[in-house]
Parts: structure tokens; sequence; C-alpha cells
């Protein structure tokens, strides 16, 4: 089969348009759709169907775009350990996390990062939805609990406690809870229990929620419960890493202490000698590591 005329294949069910796929591929529609012909002709196979507002995979078409993603998503694998036998670390390296751990944690170290790797691209994925590694929808994740992907490397960074805070001022206007029967006059800021989340911190919602709190604000990252936390809305259940970066947030009921929930770093196999990779995770490392530093300093 001819490599070219997958390429243009791949190009054009990607971009639903011979237009399109042309001026991605620097080639004249014309010039595509006698690539798409030829590549119809020599497999019998319709590819697509073509309509007044683009083109359309046929049921032949998809069987063969999955194969040309997974054959792109591999050669970019070999592209990038080929670049990775370079001396210095340079390049793209795409990272995916939980939107609350990637904006309140990661994001605002990565100047570190790039201090030392100036030449390093990073494209920082934020989402729930755990990306496939193997695949390369991501070079790197650090998740919540543990990846259960095949031929993955993983380990374990630190654990995370969901505790409750609040703002001085608001525990000023309506009081410091003393027990969880005292939550019946306040306002509590989660994460809807229902939102995809770890199994920790949906359940410490859930008994919470028993305990008929006044009013509740649900949002559905941790970003948006702290900015309701220091905005003086309520209590806010939150992990606790982000209490180093605002340490004028105070602990509210000291005594709920859920289960901990594991953070792991996540990588594929065939990218274990990739030094965007090691330097991505010896970043993080020492970051926790100055972390636990700093919390021992302040006890």
């Amino acid at each position: 089969m001819d490599w070219d005329k997958l390429r243009i294949f791949h190009a054009v069910a990607d971009a639903g348009s011979l237009t399109h796929a042309g001026d991605v591929l620097h080639l004249s529609q014309s010039a595509v759709s006698r690539q798409i012909r030829a590549l119809e002709e020599s497999l019998d196979a319709t590819l697509f169907h073509r309509h007044a507002r683009g083109l359309i995979l046929t049921e032949q078409g998809e069987l063969l775009f999955e194969a040309t993603h997974a054959m792109r998503k591999r050669l970019d694998a070999a592209s990038a350990r080929i670049r990775d036998s370079e001396d210095e670390v340079y390049g793209e390296l795409r990272v995916t996390t939980t939107t609350g751990f990637g904006s309140l944690w990661l994001a605002p170290r990565l100047a570190h990062l790039y201090e030392k790797y100036p030449d390093l691209n990073v494209d920082l994925m934020l989402e729930e939805r755990v990306l496939d590694l193997p695949m390369r929808e991501a070079d790197v994740a650090i998740r919540m609990k543990e990846p259960s992907q095949a031929d993955l490397i993983r380990k374990r960074l630190m654990t995370v406690k969901m505790r409750l805070y609040a703002s001085e001022y608001y525990l000023g206007e309506r009081g410091l809870p003393e027990t969880l029967d005292d939550l019946s006059s306040h306002r509590i800021i989660c994460q809807n229990p229902n939102a995809p989340q770890v199994a920790v911190s949906a359940s410490l919602v859930q008994r919470l929620l028993t305990y008929k709190p006044q009013s509740t604000l649900t949002v559905n990252n941790y970003f948006g419960v702290l900015q309701g936390v220091i905005n003086n809305l309520g209590i806010g259940v939150l992990p606790d890493y982000v209490t180093h970066d605002f340490p004028d947030l105070i602990r509210v009921l000291p005594e709920m202490e859920p289960a901990e929930v594991p953070v792991f770093l996540a990588y594929p196999e065939e990218l274990r000698h990739s030094r965007r990779i090691a330097a991505f995770r010896d970043f993080v490392q020492d970051e926790i590591i100055a972390r636990r530093r700093s919390q021992r300093d302040q006890s």
C-alpha cells in the first residue's frame, strides 16, 4: 500500500475536506482528489461519502482511519525517541492531569522547569478524562489513582488529603463550626458528587450533605471551589496541596480526615529513555520534596 496515499487519506479524514487537507499538505485540491480516488481503486472500496458540506468516512474509511491514526501515533513516538537521543532537552512535551491539580499545583511551578530547560514546549492538557498514553494522546500523566493501562511506567509521587477550608472573613461573619451538625448554618462549596472525581472526595461530599447545610455551591473542578472559598462564599472541600500557596485559608473541622488519595506519574514504556520525560519527572519530584520541606518548616 502506498504510504504517501495513506498520508493524504489521513489528512483528508482528519480535516473532513479536500480543500483543508490540501492546505495542510501544500497540495492542490485536484491533486488530493486524485490520490484519494487512486487509493479507493487500489482497495476496491469507497472511503468517503461526499456531500455539500464536506466528506464523511464510510465504514471502510473508518477502519482505515483507525489504522492510520495508530500509525501516526507510533511515528510520533519514534520521532520523539530520535529527538531525545540528543544531549539537549527541547521540543514538545504533552502533559495531562486533572484540572484542579494542573491549575492549582502544577502550572504555578512550571517556571522552575522553564528556567532549567528554556527550549522545552509544554502542552498542558487539563481534563478529568484519562487519556490513552500508549496511543500517545499524551506523553506523561499525573493522576489521582494508579493508571490501569498496560505498558506504562508508574511512579507514586505523593498522597493528597481532602479537607475543609474557609476564609478568615467568612468564619468571622458566620462562626467556626465545632461539630458536623453546625454545618446546617453554613454554605458548602464542593464538586458535584456525580462529577468525575476521586472516590474519596465524592464520598466525603456525600457525607457532608447528609448534615443538610444551609446551601451549597457545586463546581465541576477544584479551581472553582477555591475561588468560592477565597471570595468568602462558604466552606470548601479542597485537596490539601492548595494550602501551600494559600496559607491564609483556615482548616475547618480538622477531625474530618478521610482516606488519602495517591498521586501517580505515568508514561509509556517506549519513552523510558526520553530526556524530556526524565526532565519533567525530576522537576516534579524536586517540587514535591520542596513542598514537604516547607511543610516541616511550618509545623
